[in-house]
């Protein structure tokens, strides 16, 4: 187990494929992924493939990463920075299990992963996108200290661009 980053409650580390059924039926709550323009996976075996197929970590040296309760080692979701191969912007993005919700799990890796890309990938800027219809994200991001910049179209909906800067001066 490969851990990444640990917070008061958490861990997050890199995929294993033994997440894949977690994955599948993360992915499989229409309500957990009803913003996130991603569809089903169809079954566990595609979910082991989209494990096995997952280069960010070698390619970007960081990616998604799996979110665990260190006190039970339960998966929770996963939380991490994706870097766009066209535009090079890095993004913030996270998906927890229903039952995980309002609990602050997002809002407290988030901050873990915007920590970690400043001091140690030195990344000067990261964003955030999220569909005007999903309240609760746009509120992750703000706690995240995420600022939004503007109004725009994304996967043929509304959608808010958020970004944090830091300057390096």
């Amino acid at each position: 187990m490969k851990i990444i980053l640990e917070t008061e409650r958490l861990y997050l580390r890199e995929f294993e494929i033994s997440d894949a059924i977690n994955l599948y039926h993360l992915n499989s709550d229409i309500d957990v992924i009803k913003y996130t323009g991603n569809k089903p996976f169809q079954s566990i075996n595609e979910a082991e493939n989209f494990i096995k197929l997952y280069t960010d970590y070698k390619k970007n040296g960081f990616g998604r990463w799996a979110v665990c309760l260190k006190e039970t080692h339960e998966f929770l979701g996963w939380c991490g920075l994706k870097k766009d191969t066209d535009s090079k912007e890095v993004d913030l993005g996270f998906r927890f299990f229903k039952k995980h919700w309002g609990k602050g799990y997002a809002t407290e890796s988030g901050l873990a992963c915007i920590n970690l890309g400043f001091s140690t990938l030195n990344l000067t800027k990261i964003i955030g996108r999220a569909y005007i219809e999903n309240k609760s994200s746009i509120r992750v991001l703000k706690k995240c200290k995420f600022k939004a910049v503007k109004n725009f179209t994304y996967d043929n909906q509304p959608a808010v661009l958020f970004e944090i800067n830091y300057d390096r001066s």
